[in-house]
C-alpha cells in the first residue's frame, strides 16, 4: 500500500461531470489498495470571477479580505469531491488549509508555508477514509486565513506530500507532461518522459506554466517524486498505465534521464525592462536603488549595470509586467530625486527566452550556438543571463515565438530521443 497525493486543476474540476470523473479515478487508486490525500484547486474561473466582484467594490481591497474571499473557491471543490466521492462508495472528509492546520506566514497573497500539522489527517487515513484538503490557502500565526497567490494548490500538494512523506504526488492538469516548449507555439514540442529537479524549476520560473515555481522547490528540496499528467485521459484507464505516463519530474542522477544538452525552451512575455540613467557609479548604487523596489514587494529578474563613464553607469532590471507601473513611479517619485540620476526609461513590450539544460554543464558552445541562432534571424538580444543550466536573453516582444521556434529547431528539440 502506498501513500499517494493527487493535485487536480481548475480545468480538471471545471464542472460536476469532471469532478464524478475526478472521485471514478480517484476511487480506482483507492479500491487499489493506495492510501489517497487529493488536492483539488478552485472550479476554473471561480477565483478570478470572485477577485472580480471584488474589484466591482474597491480597486483598495485589503489583501486580508481578499484571501479570505478568494479562500471560498477551493472550498467549494473539496467539498463538491468529497460529495462525489461519496457517491462513489467511499469514506471522505474534507478540510480547509486551516483545519488541518497548514500553517503560513502572514504575506497575504503571497504566504508562505512554514509547517503542516499533518496528525489529523494520518487518523483519516488509517480509518479509510480518502482525505481532500483544500490547496492554494493555509492560515497565519494570528489564525487569519492566507492564500499562497496563483498556481499556490501545486505548492500545497507537494508540501503535504513532503510533509507526510509520500511515496509519490501526482499533478494533474489539462495538458499530458512537460514538453520541450508550448506546443501552441511550436507543434513540433516533444512531451518529456523525464526532466530533473534542476531543469524543471528553470522551465517554471522562466516562464512554463505546468507547475508553479515553489511546488518545484518544494519537491527538490524535501524529495518528492512528481510527476505531471493528464486528468483528460479516461477515469478507468489502466492503473499501471496511468503511473507510468505523463512526465516524471526526478533527480539528476537518475539512470534513466533523458541525457540532452538542451531539454527545453521556455519564455515569459510578462515582463517589462526598466533603466535607471545616469546614476553615480559609487558602491550601493545598486542596494539604494533596489532596495526601495524591494520594500515594495516588488519581484526583480534580469539585472545588469553597464560600464561606467565619467563617473556615470545606467542600471537596468526587468520586473513582472503588472510591476511596471508601480515601480516606473517608485523610480521617478523616490529613487531618481535621491540618487541624482538623469533619467528613468521603461520599456513593457520586451520577453525573455531561455534554454535549459543540464547538459550545458558539461559542453562548450551552447551560448554562442543561440546567439548565432538569433543572429541568423535578425532578432536583437537587450539582455544576458545566464546560469548553469540555462542561459536567457531580454528581446523585442514581437520576436518571441520566430526565436522560440528557431531555438527548438536548432537544438534538435524536435527528435525523439530514449526516455
Amino acid at each position: 500500500m502506498a501513500l499517494i497525493v493527487h493535485k487536480y486543476g481548475g480545468t480538471s474540476m471545471g464542472s460536476t461531470e469532471r469532478i464524478r470523473n475526478v472521485a471514478k479515478r480517484v476511487a480506482k487508486w483507492v479500491r487499489a489498495g493506495h492510501q489517497l490525500v487529493v488536492v483539488p484547486s478552485a472550479m476554473s474561473g471561480d477565483t478570478n470571477r470572485l477577485l472580480g466582484l471584488a474589484k466591482e467594490i474597491s480597486d483598495r481591497a485589503s489583501p486580508r479580505e481578499l484571501d479570505m474571499l478568494a479562500s471560498t473557491g477551493e472550498q467549494v471543490s473539496v467539498a463538491l469531491l468529497c460529495i462525489a466521492l461519496q457517491a462513489e462508495g467511499l469514506e471522505a472528509v474534507s478540510y480547509a488549509g486551516w483545519q488541518v492546520p497548514i500553517k503560513t506566514d502572514s504575506s497575504f497573497g503571497k504566504a508562505r508555508i512554514e509547517s503542516i500539522d499533518d496528525a489529523r489527517v494520518r487518523a483519516d487515513l488509517a480509518a479509510g477514509k480518502v482525505v481532500v484538503i483544500t490547496g492554494f490557502q493555509g492560515v497565519d500565526p494570528n489564525g487569519h486565513i492566507t492564500t499562497l497567490g496563483r498556481g499556490g494548490s501545486d505548492t500545497s500538494a507537494v508540501a503535504i506530500a513532503a510533509a507526510m512523506k509520500a511515496d509519490e504526488c501526482l499533478i494533474y492538469t489539462d495538458v499530458d507532461g512537460v514538453y520541450t516548449t508550448d506546443p501552441r507555439v511550436v507543434p513540433e514540442a516533444r512531451r518529456l518522459h523525464s526532466i530533473s529537479f534542476e531543469e524543471m524549476l528553470e522551465m517554471a520560473s522562466l516562464g512554463s506554466k505546468v507547475l508553479q515555481i515553489r511546488s518545484v522547490e518544494f519537491a527538490g528540496k524535501y524529495r518528492v517524486p512528481l510527476r505531471v499528467l493528464s486528468s483528460f485521459t479516461p477515469w478507468d484507464i489502466d492503473l499501471d498505465v496511468e503511473a507510468a505516463s505523463g512526465t516524471l519530474i526526478s533527480f539528476e542522477e537518475d539512470e534513466k534521464m533523458e541525457q540532452a544538452v538542451v531539454s527545453g525552451i521556455a519564455f515569459n512575455r510578462d515582463e517589462a525592462k526598466i533603466t535607471v540613467v545616469g546614476v553615480p557609479d559609487t558602491p550601493g548604487i545598486a542596494y539604494q536603488i533596489l532596495g526601495k523596489v524591494a520594500e515594495a514587494n516588488i519581484d526583480v529578474d534580469v539585472i545588469i549595470q553597464n560600464v561606467s563613464h565619467d563617473g556615470k553607469t545606467d542600471f537596468s532590471f526587468t520586473v513582472h509586467r503588472n510591476d511596471y507601473a508601480r515601480t516606473m513611479e517608485l523610480l521617478e517619485t523616490v529613487v531618481v530625486p535621491t540618487l541624482g540620476a538623469q533619467q528613468v526609461v521603461g520599456d513593457p513590450k520586451i520577453c525573455k527566452v531561455s534554454i535549459v539544460g543540464i547538459g550545458m554543464r558539461s559542453h562548450v558552445g551552447i551560448a554562442s550556438t543561440m546567439f548565432r541562432c538569433l543572429a541568423e534571424e535578425s532578432i536583437n538580444i537587450q539582455m544576458i543571463t545566464t546560469s548553469e543550466i540555462k542561459t536567457s536573453v531580454v528581446i523585442d516582444e514581437k520576436y518571441m515565438e520566430l526565436a522560440v521556434r528557431a531555438l527548438h529547431k536548432a537544438f534538435g528539440l524536435e527528435e525523439a530521443r530514449d526516455a
